[in-house]
């Protein structure tokens, strides 16, 4: 029975990525999620409480739900986010220096350009400013103390360094952008693995295998492939710091191209592909928006690279349930592990709107 299910799974995969992607299905899809999300948002997915409304978890569903925002033609979906940020009081999260705890910054910089209210950046900018002025002291080691005041596993390359890149942008002020540069360097030397171009999710990982392979969590380098992204966004392409991002973002495109299953997802243990055959779409996601961008931007080739694409975005599309809930989540974690039909989580939401707002370009749409 297990392997005529597995049969079935990769038939019908394969039946989805032969499908032609049309924009205004891009948008039908996205629209189904988005809209799923909202009225659900208060829902808990893990543990016995729903998330704080300025947690990372939802932190990286603003970051997808503001791009469908630009494209849905109804402002009810800024609406909706500008009233989470008033909730807020356009503060970040608790901890001071934790990456996790800057991602909702991401929406208030985009709400920032949409209605040039300074108050919805200030609280950003007050603390990203005593952060440079008052560094943290530790190491990357994880057995120091507050060692996770810097970016120390690779999650936090989606969190904290998008939002010193845009302020970057915003106000002109370059020092916002060197002190992103300096972290994510020592963050890259510490967790990224040269010879096959993937991150560590952190230092617990590295040496370890399991059934033989290394441990590349599919999230984990999901974060920092669209982090990247968020990053190369709000830099000028002749600078040095953009050839620098751009250089890591063109190894991991070249290694996700390598390593995507037959199916269209990626594995949740990226090189063990047949010891962790169930679907997972948070990282696949990511790895779509990833790469549709690059495609989109001159830098990807579309005759390489678009198949991949089309077959990651269709195998997306194939986990929504008949309401719009985008299941195969794979539920908070920090490792390969599983993922369900039926379960889903905030990020999963925002990842797959990310992949929507460039595969929508991709494929035609204006």
């Amino acid at each position: 029975m297990k392997k005529l299910f597995i049969t079935l799974l990769i038939v019908c995969s394969v039946n989805l990525t032969a499908q032609e992607i049309k924009p205004s299905e891009v948008k039908k899809n996205m629209k189904r999620v988005a809209d799923w999300q909202i009225e659900h948002f208060r829902d808990h997915f893990s543990g016995k409480k729903p998330h704080h409304i300025a947690d990372w978890t939802n932190g990286a569903l603003y970051i997808g739900m503001v791009k469908w925002a630009a494209m849905a033609g109804d402002d009810t979906y800024y609406d909706w986010l500008k009233k989470i940020s008033e909730d807020q009081e356009w503060k970040l999260h608790r901890r001071q220096y934790h990456a996790d705890d800057h991602t909702v910054g991401q929406l208030y910089c985009e709400l920032y350009r949409k209605y040039g209210d300074k108050k919805m950046i200030e609280p950003t900018i007050k603390q990203f400013n005593y952060i440079m002025y008052h560094p943290s002291q530790s190491i990357l080691d994880w057995k120091t103390p507050y060692h996770q005041d810097r970016w120390n596993w690779c999650d936090a390359l989606f969190m904290s360094p998008p939002v010193w890149a845009k302020l970057y942008r915003i106000t002109g002020e370059k020092k916002y952008l060197d002190f992103m540069v300096t972290e994510f360097k020592a963050t890259t030397d510490f967790l990224f693995d040269k010879k096959e171009n993937l991150y560590y999710r952190d230092q617990n990982y590295i040496g370890k295998l399991d059934n033989g392979t290394k441990i590349f969590w599919s999230r984990g380098n999901g974060w920092v492939f669209a982090g990247l992204v968020n990053i190369l966004v709000e830099l000028e392409p002749q600078s040095k710091q953009y050839k620098y991002f751009l250089g890591i973002y063109k190894k991991m495109a070249k290694k996700l191209l390598e390593i995507q299953t037959a199916e269209g997802h990626w594995a949740m243990s990226l090189l063990g592909q047949k010891f962790y055959p169930t679907p997972e779409t948070s990282g696949s996601s990511f790895f779509t928006f990833g790469l549709a961008w690059g495609i989109n931007q001159g830098i990807l080739d579309k005759g390489t690279y678009g198949p991949a694409v089309k077959k990651g975005w269709n195998a997306m599309v194939g986990h929504i349930t008949k309401e719009g809930m985008l299941g195969y989540v794979q539920p908070i974690g920090a490792a390969p592990g599983k993922a369900w039909p039926d379960k889903t989580e905030v990020y999963g939401t925002g990842a797959f709107l990310s992949a929507g707002s460039e595969v929508y370009k991709l494929f035609g749409g204006k």
